[in-house]
C-alpha cells in the first residue's frame, strides 16, 4: 500500500514564505548599503581629484621635480594597503580609470606651469566641486526614491502574505465542512441499515397488534431519518459554500502571487537599473567636462604629450554612465540579481495550482479580466504621456551637464603685451551670475525630473501588477472556452 501524501502544515508555509521574504528584505539592505558605499567613494574619489589638482597647481611653479613627487604619491596612495578594496572594487570603472592614466600623465607634465596652476585653481578644482556637490545632492534624493520602491515592494508582499493566509482560512473551513458532511452521509447509511435489520429480525405476532407496533417503529425510523437528511443538508449546503468561498480566496492567491513576481523581477530588472542611473545623474558628464577641461589645457601646453594624452582622452571618451552601472551590479551581483519567483504553495491537499475558471465564478473573472483591460488602457497612456514629459525633462538636464565648456584654447592665446590670461580664465566658466543661473536652473529641472520619474514608477508599478493579473485571467478564460 502507498502511504498517504504528507502535506506541508500551515506553520511550515508561512515559515518558508517567512524566510524567502526576509532574504529579499537584506537583499534590499544591502542594496542600499552598496549604493552608500558607492556614493562615499564617488565622494572620496572628487576629493582626491580636488587635492589632487590643488597640490598639482602649486607643484606647477615648482617645475617637473615637484610633479613628480606628486605623481609617485597618489601612486603610492593607491598601492597601499588601505586602500586595496577601493583599488580592487572599483579599477573596472570608468572614472578610475581615468584617475589612474591621469596620475601616471602627471609624470610628463614640464611647462607653461603658471598658466596650468591658473587653470586648475580656477576652473577644474570648482568643477569637482561642484560635481560632488551634485552627486550628494542627487543621491539623497535617489535613496528617497529607492527607499520608496522597496517599500512599495514590501508591501506588495505583506499583501502576498495576507491572502495567502486567507486562502488557507478558507481552504481550511472547505475542508472541515466536506468532513463533517461524509459523517452525515455515513450516519443515514448506517441509520438505513439499521432499519432494514430490524425488519428482517422482527417476530410475527396478531394481526392487529402487528399492525400497530409496524406502524409506530416505521414512524420512529422515518422521524430519525429525516432528521438525518436535514442534518446532511444543511452540511451539504455549508460545504458547496466553504468550497466556493476556498476557490475564490485561491484565485485571489494565484492573482496575487503572480502580481507579487511580476513587481518582483519589476524593480529587481527595472527599478534597480532606473535607481542607480538617477544616482549617476550628471555625475559621468559632468567629470567628463572636468576632466576634458584638463585635456585641453595639457593638449595646447605641448604637442610632445599626445601619446599619453591620447590615452586618456580615450579614457575620458569611455566615461560611461551605462557601462559602469553594468560593471557595478556585475560585482555586486548576489545583492542585484532577482530573487527566486515565489511558487504555488498547495494547502491541506488542494493540488490546484491554476486559476479555476469555471461557474460560477467563470462570469466573475470575465467580467474582472475586462475591467482589468479597460484601466490598463487607461493607465498606459497616461503613464506613457508622463514617461515623455520625463525624458524630455532627462534630456533637458542631459542638454545642461552635457554643455561643451571645456574648451580652455583661447587661455593659451597670448596678446603681444603677453598679458596674464587669468582674467580671461576667471570670466568664462565660474563667472559667478553664469554659474549661478545656470545652477539655479540645473536643480530646478532636477526636481521636476524627479517628480515625474517618482510618478511614471509608481504608475509602472501598478500597471505592471494589473497586467500580470490581466494576462493570467485572459489566459486562463481563453483555454476554459477552448475546453
Amino acid at each position: 500500500m502507498t502511504s498517504p501524501a504528507k502535506f506541508k502544515k500551515d506553520k511550515e508555509i508561512i515559515a518558508e514564505y517567512d524566510t524567502q521574504v526576509k532574504e529579499i528584505r537584506t537583499q534590499l539592505i544591502e542594496q542600499l548599503k552598496c549604493l552608500d558605499q558607492q556614493c562615499e567613494l564617488r565622494v572620496q574619489l572628487l576629493q582626491d581629484l580636488q587635492d589632487f589638482f590643488r597640490k598639482k597647481a602649486e607643484i606647477e611653479m615648482d617645475y617637473s621635480r615637484n610633479l613628480e613627487k606628486l605623481a609617485e604619491r597618489f601612486l603610492a596612495k593607491t598601492r597601499s594597503t588601505k586602500d586595496q578594496q577601493f583599488k580592487k572594487d572599483q579599477n573596472v570603472l570608468s572614472p578610475v580609470n581615468c584617475w589612474n592614466l591621469l596620475l601616471n600623465q602627471v609624470k610628463r607634465e614640464s611647462r607653461d606651469h603658471t598658466t596650468l596652476s591658473d587653470i586648475y585653481l580656477n576652473n577644474i578644482i570648482p568643477r569637482f566641486v561642484q560635481v560632488s556637490e551634485d552627486s550628494g545632492r542627487l543621491f539623497k534624493k535617489s535613496k528617497e526614491v529607492g527607499l520608496q520602491l522597496q517599500e512599495d515592494l514590501m508591501k506588495v508582499l505583506n499583501e502576498l502574505y495576507t491572502v495567502m493566509k486567507t486562502y488557507h482560512m478558507y481552504n481550511a473551513d472547505s475542508i472541515s465542512a466536506q468532513s463533517k458532511l461524509k459523517e452525515a452521509e455515513k450516519q443515514e447509511e448506517k441509520q438505513i441499515g439499521k432499519s432494514v435489520k430490524q425488519e428482517d429480525k422482527q417476530a410475527p405476532r396478531s394481526p392487529d397488534s402487528t399492525s400497530n407496533v409496524r406502524f409506530e417503529e416505521k414512524h420512529v425510523r422515518r422521524s430519525s431519518v429525516k432528521k438525518i437528511e436535514k442534518m446532511k443538508e444543511k452540511r451539504q449546503a455549508k460545504y458547496t459554500e466553504n468550497k466556493l468561498k476556498a476557490i475564490k480566496a485561491r484565485n485571489e492567491y494565484l492573482l496575487a502571487l503572480e502580481a507579487t513576481n511580476a513587481s518582483v523581477f519589476k524593480y529587481y530588472i527595472h527599478d534597480l537599473s532606473d535607481l542607480i542611473d538617477c544616482c549617476d545623474l550628471g555625475y559621468h558628464a559632468s567629470l567628463n567636462r572636468a576632466l576634458r577641461t584638463f585635456l585641453s589645457a595639457e593638449l595646447n601646453l605641448e604637442q610632445s604629450k599626445h601619446e599619453g594624452l591620447d590615452a586618456i582622452e580615450n579614457a575620458v571618451d569611455n566615461l560611461d554612465a551605462n557601462s559602469d552601472k553594468q560593471r557595478l551590479m556585475e560585482m555586486y551581483n548576489n545583492v542585484f540579481c532577482p530573487p527566486m519567483k515565489f511558487e504555488f504553495q498547495p494547502h491541506m491537499g488542494d493540488m490546484v495550482s491554476q486559476l479555476c475558471a469555471q461557474q460560477p465564478v467563470q462570469s466573475e473573472l470575465v467580467q474582472r479580466c475586462q475591467q482589468l483591460q479597460s484601466r490598463l488602457s487607461t493607465l498606459k497612456i497616461e503613464n506613457e504621456e508622463v514617461k515623455k514629459t520625463m525624458e524630455a525633462t532627462l534630456q533637458t538636464i542631459q542638454d545642461i551637464v552635457t554643455i561643451e565648456d571645456f574648451d580652455v584654447s583661447d587661455c593659451f592665446q597670448y596678446s603681444n603685451s603677453m598679458e596674464s590670461v587669468k582674467s580671461t580664465v576667471s570670466e568664462t566658466f565660474m563667472s559667478k551670475p553664469s554659474i549661478a543661473k545656470r545652477r539655479a536652473n540645473q536643480q530646478e529641472t532636477e526636481q521636476f525630473y524627479f517628480t515625474k520619474m517618482k510618478e511614471y514608477l509608481e504608475g509602472r508599478n501598478l500597471i505592471t501588477k494589473l497586467q500580470a493579473k490581466h494576462d493570467l485571467l485572459q489566459k486562463t478564460l481563453g483555454e476554459s472556452q477552448r475546453d
